[in-house]
């Protein structure tokens, strides 16, 4: 499988797993072992998919681009960082624990983690949508729905929740962009470059 394809996957699966956090959040899917196994893994696939989605615009992004996608990805990192913390070392501490960590250096590195991640989403979904390689309303979407659900704990949870789904479905988009790219000659060129 080549390199855009690789990424779609990812990007497909990272849209599923949103999907189910939001479901599982809402009450709608039980919390089980398993939906809180997979929850993390949602912003570790969507860092493999920005990451497809940069190589296929890089040539046009400049220096915005790359700043964007290094800011976006670094803020995915953290957010899985972060959601595995949540679902499986949180649980095994305290409240009292939980509360001192989320008043100390732990609450201000998920707090910069969330800004890190706004900023990078904002600065590569405007350079993506200025080289034409992508769609515009699926990086819109990406970018709309990421500001509330980069802000977990700052935004109301509904709000939260329909961020991810709106996110979720800009995710989806932008991963049947990179499936198809695979198609075209001068990218399925590149990507066989990269792959090498």
């Amino acid at each position: 499988m080549r390199l855009y394809r690789m990424a779609a996957v990812a990007a497909h699966v990272c849209a599923v797993i949103l999907i189910v956090n939001v479901l599982r959040r809402a009450g709608i899917v039980p919390e089980t072992a398993l939906t809180h196994a997979i929850a993390p893994f949602g912003a570790l696939t969507g860092l493999f998919a920005i990451t497809g989605l940069y190589l296929l615009v890089r040539g046009g992004a400049g220096n915005v681009g790359l700043i964007g996608y290094l800011l976006n990805a670094a803020g995915l990192a953290g957010a899985f960082a972060i959601e595995y913390a949540l679902h499986f070392v949180f649980p095994s501490l305290d409240a009292a624990t939980i509360t001192g960590l989320l008043a100390g250096t732990t609450g201000m590195a998920f707090l910069v983690t969330s800004v890190v991640l706004v900023t990078g989403v904002l600065m590569f979904s405007a350079a993506a949508i200025r080289t034409g390689l992508l769609p515009p309303l699926g990086v819109a979407l990406y970018a709309v729905g990421m500001i509330p659900g980069s802000l977990r704990n700052a935004v109301p949870l509904p709000v939260y929740l329909i961020g991810l789904v709106v996110a979720a479905v800009g995710i989806a988009w932008l991963a049947t962009r990179l499936w198809s790219a695979e198609d075209e000659p001068r990218v399925a060129a590149a990507s066989g470059a990269v792959a090498h």
